[in-house]
């Protein structure tokens, strides 16, 4: 793993770089991602493919960032089984922080019955990620108007504040690529670990990499013909219902059992 990550921070330098600023026109708040997951081992590989179509995000001269978040869901895991149940309307709500860029927004993603994800979002600023956010806690919109977290996750999702609490943290390190049309992003994520506030389990696949591709509908993209080319299919697959499975006793998992050994299997090639 070492050695992987060498060459992976070695090949990173060698990308033209993008800012924070100069992505704001990449954020594909409504968008059609499509996931792939590979070992660590390849990545290089994929790396090295996209580099002449591909900028990497930079912050404070780092290519690799840190990412903690936090998702809730309903005492009964509703979000977490409306997913494994095949309901093609659900929601998503995290608190992520982007630890390098000392940003944390809460966030709600929604994916509608057309595979279309739109994710809404408020900054909630001086925020340390805990198992007990403040409902209080007050973001202003404009100058003339605060919204607390209680009332935008009312207005805003399907669900109450009061219904909800703290089930599973996710940390990972990330890429960002961006294409240089700048119609497209790239997540890399590396490293993922899962910790579950409820059930006290972990769980860690250092060797696991899994990469989406968000693009604004079906529109031609490199990326798809890199993976094409390395014999790598997209595999549907939430971080967040993959990490619950794995450190939940007892719950429904049928569903993503075949995702679980197809990951184990990918790992052990």
């Amino acid at each position: 793993m070492v050695r992987e990550m060498s060459s992976v921070e070695n090949i990173l330098t060698q990308f033209e770089p993008i800012s924070l600023a100069q992505m704001e026109s990449v954020k594909l708040m409504n968008r059609i991602d499509t996931k792939y997951a590979v070992p660590l081992s390849l990545l290089p590989a994929i790396l090295e493919a996209a580099m002449a179509d591909y900028y990497v995000q930079e912050i404070d001269g780092k290519r690799i960032a840190t990412y903690d978040t936090m998702y809730y869901d309903t005492e009964s895991l509703d979000m977490y089984i409306r997913h494994h149940d095949r309901q093609l309307v659900r929601q998503k709500i995290r608190v992520r922080q982007y630890v390098d860029s000392n940003l944390t927004f809460l966030e709600i993603k929604r994916k509608n019955n057309k595979g279309r994800t739109k994710k809404k979002r408020i900054v909630v600023p001086d925020f340390a990620i805990t198992a007990e956010t403040p409902s209080v806690l007050k973001h202003k919109r404009r100058a003339d108007e605060e919204v607390t977290v209680e009332s935008f996750i009312n207005t805003k999702s399907r669900y109450r504040w009061s219904d909800i609490s703290p089930h599973l943290w996710t940390k990972f390190q990330r890429i960002t690529l961006v294409n240089k049309a700048k119609t497209e992003r790239l997540t890399i994520d590396m490293n993922l670990v899962w910790e579950n506030v409820v059930s006290g389990e972990s769980k860690t696949f250092p060797e696991l990499v899994i990469i989406e591709l968000k693009r604004d509908g079906n529109v031609p993209s490199r990326m798809t013909d890199i993976m094409l080319n390395l014999r790598v299919k997209p595999l549907k697959i939430s971080k967040y219902c993959i990490g619950t499975a794995l450190t939940t006793p007892g719950l429904k998992r049928n569903r993503f059992k075949k995702k679980i050994r197809s990951i184990v299997k990918l790992l052990n090639c």
